[in-house]
C-alpha cells in the first residue's frame, strides 16, 4: 500500500517515502491557479471562524489595530473591517500595539472567545490573554486579572490555538523560549469551555529539531486536527521574518502523543518555487463545500499576505494543492527493472534497468483536488547510439491507465541527474502515474507533483 508523505525521521520505512511540501493560493472557489493571495495586504497569522453563514478572519496587529478582522461569504473575497475588534488589552498587558499577535477566536456557545498574545507587564514576556464578545464582529473585552498562560521562566507563551474532543476544550500554545536561548515546545492544555481558565497541566507535544538547519531555533503556531483517525499537528518553524520560515506537521495516534514529525516540511519557499515566500501561521478551515482548506501567510513587499490552498489528507497525512510532493522511485511499484544504490540520488537509491518492453515504474500520487498539476521527473540518461553518439531517451507516460504523452530526457551521462517537467490532469485523491520503457535508456530517481 502506498504511504504518502509522512515517513518518520528515524528511517526510510512507511512505504512511499515522500518529501512533502505544499503551496498555492486560489483565485476562485471553483478553479485552482498560481499561488496568489486572497487578501493582498499585511494580514499575518490568520485565524478563521464561521458564524451565521459568514467567515471571520482575525490577524496580528497592523494599521493601528491590536487585532485585524475581515469577513467573507465564500473564503475567496474578503472585506477588511475598519474598526479594532480588540480596542483595549487586558490590564496585565503593556499598551504596545506591535506586541499583540496571533489571535485565536471560536464560538463558545454563549458568545465568542478571543485568545491573543501581548506583552506582560510583570515579566516583560509575551503571554496569552483572553477577551470575550457576544458577536464575532467584536468588540472583544478582556477578562481576568492576568494572562491565561504566562510561563515567564520558559520565555513566556504565544500562538494560542483551540482543539475540542469529547466535550473537552484544549488550548495549544508555544513557550517562547527562543527569546532567551531556550528550547521551544508546543503544549496541549485543558481549559474551561469558554477558554477563560486552564483546568489542568500542559502536556509537551514536540520541540524544535536539534539540527538548526531543519527548523532554526523554534517551532510555533500549532494547529491540531483529526483526520482518518489520526491526529495531525501543523506548525511553523524557523525565522518568521523571511524566506526560511516554513510549515510542517507531526502525527500521532493519541491526542497527547507521541507525535512523529514528517520527514520534510509541508510548505517552504522552495516548494512554492519562490511563488510564496516564508509560508506559515496556518489555519485549517472547512469551506462552504465541506472541503478542507489551508489558510496561511507569505511575505511580499506589503508584508505577510493571506493565502488559501486546497487541503487533502492521504490516509491521514496532509497534501496541499500546488506544492511539490516528492515520490521516490525505489518506493514505487517496479516491474522488470531494479533498485540500486546511487549516492547522488535524493534518497540514495534509484531505479535502473528499465530496459525491457514490459519494464515500468508506477507511482501512486495524491491530489488534494482535481485539475492540472505539474509533474517533474528526475532522471539520468547515459544512452549512446550504435555509432557511439550520445542520444536522448524517453519513457511513455500514463495517468490512471490512460496514455498521457512521452517524457523526453536529454543526455546527461549516468549518475548525472536532471529534471524534466510536464503537466498532467489528476483526479482528487489517489492517482496512478506510470513511466514505461521507451526509446533508449534512462534511470529514475524520483518524481515530484505540484
Amino acid at each position: 500500500m502506498p504511504l504518502h508523505l509522512l515517513a518518520p525521521r528515524t528511517g526510510r520505512g512507511l512505504g512511499l517515502l515522500v518529501a512533502a511540501a505544499v503551496s498555492l493560493g486560489l483565485a476562485s472557489a471553483a478553479a485552482a491557479g498560481p499561488a496568489t493571495p486572497v487578501l493582498d495586504r499585511n494580514f499575518p497569522d490568520p485565524d478563521i471562524v464561521k458564524a451565521a453563514g459568514a467567515y471571520h478572519a482575525y490577524a496580528t496587529n497592523d494599521d493601528g489595530k491590536h487585532i485585524q478582522h475581515a469577513t467573507s461569504r465564500d473564503l475567496v473575497g474578503w472585506k477588511v473591517d475598519s474598526g479594532n475588534v480588540l480596542p483595549v488589552l487586558g490590564a496585565w498587558a503593556k499598551p504596545e500595539e506591535g506586541k499583540v499577535w496571533a489571535p485565536e477566536v471560536y464560538d463558545n456557545g454563549g458568545g465568542f472567545t478571543m485568545q491573543y498574545t501581548a506583552r506582560d507587564r510583570a515579566s516583560d514576556r509575551q503571554c496569552i490573554g483572553v477577551a470575550l464578545s457576544s458577536s464575532p464582529d467584536g468588540p472583544f473585552r478582556p477578562v481576568g486579572d492576568g494572562p491565561l498562560v504566562c510561563p515567564a521562566a520558559q520565555g513566556g507563551a504565544i500562538d494560542a490555538s483551540s482543539y475540542t474532543e469529547g466535550g473537552q476544550r484544549y488550548l495549544l500554545w508555544k513557550n517562547d523560549g527562543n527569546c532567551c536561548g531556550m528550547d521551544t515546545w508546543l503544549h496541549l492544555q485543558p481549559t474551561s469551555w469558554d477558554g477563560t481558565r486552564t483546568t489542568g497541566e500542559p502536556v509537551r507535544l514536540i520541540r524544535q529539531d536539534p539540527d538548526p538547519e531543519r527548523e532554526g531555533r523554534l517551532v510555533e503556531a500549532p494547529t491540531l486536527v483529526k483526520r482518518d483517525g489520526r491526529y495531525v499537528l501543523f506548525y511553523s518553524a524557523d525565522d518568521y521574518r523571511g524566506e526560511k520560515y516554513k510549515t510542517s506537521y507531526a502525527v500521532a495516534d493519541r491526542l497527547t502523543g507521541p507525535y512523529t514529525k514528517a520527514a520534510n516540511p509541508l510548505m517552504t519557499t522552495a516548494t512554492f518555487s519562490g511563488a510564496v515566500r516564508g509560508p506559515g501561521g496556518q489555519d485549517v478551515v472547512s469551506g462552504p463545500d465541506g472541503r478542507d482548506y489551508l489558510f496561511f501567510h507569505g511575505w511580499s513587499d506589503r508584508g505577510r499576505m493571506m493565502y488559501r490552498a486546497d487541503l487533502g489528507f492521504a490516509n491521514g497525512y496532509p497534501v496541499v494543492r500546488g506544492s511539490k510532493v516528492r515520490y521516490q522511485a525505489e518506493n514505487a511499484r517496479v516491474h522488470h527493472a531494479g533498485v540500486r544504490a546511487a549516492p547522488a540520488a535524493w534518497d540514495g537509491h534509484v531505479v535502473g534497468g528499465i530496459d525491457h518492453a514490459d519494464s515500468y515504474v508506477e507511482f501512486a500520487v495524491f491530489a488534494a483536488s482535481a485539475g492540472t498539476h505539474t509533474l517533474a521527473v528526475r532522471f539520468a540518461n547515459g544512452s549512446f547510439d550504435s555509432a557511439g553518439t550520445p542520444v536522448p531517451a524517453d519513457h511513455g507516460l500514463t495517468v490512471n491507465s490512460a496514455r498521457a504523452g512521452v517524457m523526453h530526457y536529454q543526455h546527461t551521462g549516468w549518475g548525472k541527474w536532471a529534471v524534466v517537467e510536464t503537466t498532467v490532469t489528476l483526479k482528487a485523491g489517489w492517482n496512478t502515474l506510470r513511466l514505461s520503457k521507451g526509446e533508449y535508456f534512462a534511470e529514475l530517481d524520483a518524481v515530484e507533483v505540484a
